[in-house]
């Protein structure tokens, strides 16, 4: 197992078919590589106990939430997980919250969206690759 500092978590919602993030102000918070075999992660944030209402319904509903997270520096890239809470303890003024998930690849997600973007544009074969390439590159990839 690997664990690192949490430095930044927000919640993706949907609410009237828009996309929103609620922030989640941390006073602390770990996030642990368990590397077994189903690649899940445990992520513990530890916050301000006037989230509980807001967690506590998310616990009973076993809701699966995507969220984001940004690991040891807060300019590094986020990282997006479909997860659960699987606990939560109240703590003085001051609450945390357990989440266990499961890593969503981006990178996959971006090289997705570019095939389909150039299979509706017509590209086949060489050219579907050459274009794929070439656009790799101009991505800085």
């Amino acid at each position: 197992m690997k664990t690192f500092k949490l430095v930044s978590l927000d919640i993706v919602e949907e609410k009237n078919d828009d996309i929103t993030q609620r922030r989640i102000k941390l006073n602390d918070g770990l996030i642990i590589n368990r590397e077994d075999d189903r690649g899940r992660w445990v992520i513990e944030a530890y916050v301000d106990n006037i989230y509980e209402e807001y967690f506590s319904s998310i616990l009973q509903t076993e809701e699966e939430l995507f969220i984001q997270v940004k690991i040891t520096k807060s300019s590094n890239q986020p990282a997006t997980f479909i997860a659960k809470v699987i606990d939560m303890n109240v703590i003085g003024n001051d609450m945390n919250v357990i989440f266990i998930g499961t890593m969503i690849d981006r990178r996959r997600e971006n090289i997705e969206k570019v095939l389909k973007t150039l299979l509706d544009e017509g590209y086949q074969g060489d050219e579907l690759l050459d274009e794929f390439r070439r656009r790799g590159e101009e991505a800085g990839a």
